[in-house]
């Protein structure tokens, strides 16, 4: 249980003294810390990776599912990338179980949650982290392209994250898929529309950060020319 939760327990509890608050500061910073460093060891282990993104809630029946098992076997067995993923369910599921069954490396990011985060059966190496902003940092570091299907809250905060990064040049720039017309082509329309063409909030040059396409094959090419980064310098260290 944590601290805010004890307090809201507890409401006629005595307020933390400074130093209380000090030293509690001191101690969770220091497991971030802790949290990072084993996330680093981890993913400089898998040079030459794709990471997937998608919903926990795609089922195994759907046209998305079977795709992304697809696709990220073809990137498995003909590229022999690492498949990373959020190592859950639904399209997670999805991209480890192709790479899995093409014989490839398939790893999971999984992040502990109370509710519908459970580890799928078709990784062969994970790590579990405590933090999001930690796994997305992770999960920023470690791939040659960003591969995004349909999605919740998690899966859009995840793609407009990387987007950014590269719009900023936090990160290099990397091919950004995005599969299922059906799905982002919407988004697109307004991001377009609305946020470029009406309010000027981006630049023409910024909706070139990501591909939307439904092509396997498009993007196995697109993987296949891309350069390979080692490491740390995936991202600018600051």
């Amino acid at each position: 249980m944590s601290d805010t939760e004890k307090d809201e327990q507890n409401p006629g509890a005595e307020p933390l003294s400074k130093e209380e608050i000090a030293s509690q500061i001191k101690s969770r910073v220091a497991r971030i810390e802790r949290e990072f460093l084993a996330a680093f060891d981890f993913i400089v282990g898998f040079p030459r990776s794709v990471t997937f993104f998608g919903s926990s809630r795609c089922t195994e029946g759907s046209p998305h599912y079977v795709q992304a098992r697809r696709l990220a076997g073809k990137i498995a067995k003909e590229l022999g990338y690492t498949v990373l993923t959020g190592g859950s369910s639904g399209i997670m599921e999805a991209a480890n179980r192709g790479a899995f069954e093409a014989g490839g490396e398939s790893v999971g990011l999984n992040i502990k949650l109370p509710k519908l985060q459970h580890a799928n059966g078709y990784t062969t190496a994970s790590i579990d982290f405590s933090h999001f902003f930690v796994r997305k940092v992770a999960l920023s570091y470690a791939a040659e392209a960003y591969i995004f299907f349909p999605g919740g809250f998690g899966t859009l905060d995840e793609f407009f994250e990387i987007i950014t990064l590269v719009q900023t040049h936090k990160i290099r720039r990397i091919p950004v898929f995005l599969v299922g017309r059906d799905f982002w082509e919407p988004l697109d329309h307004f991001i377009r529309r609305e946020v470029h063409e009406i309010h000027g909030a981006i630049d023409k040059h910024d909706l070139t950060l990501y591909t939307i396409t439904d092509n396997d094959e498009e993007i196995v090419e697109a993987i296949r020319k891309a350069p390979i980064h080692d490491g740390l310098l995936r991202r600018k260290v600051e």
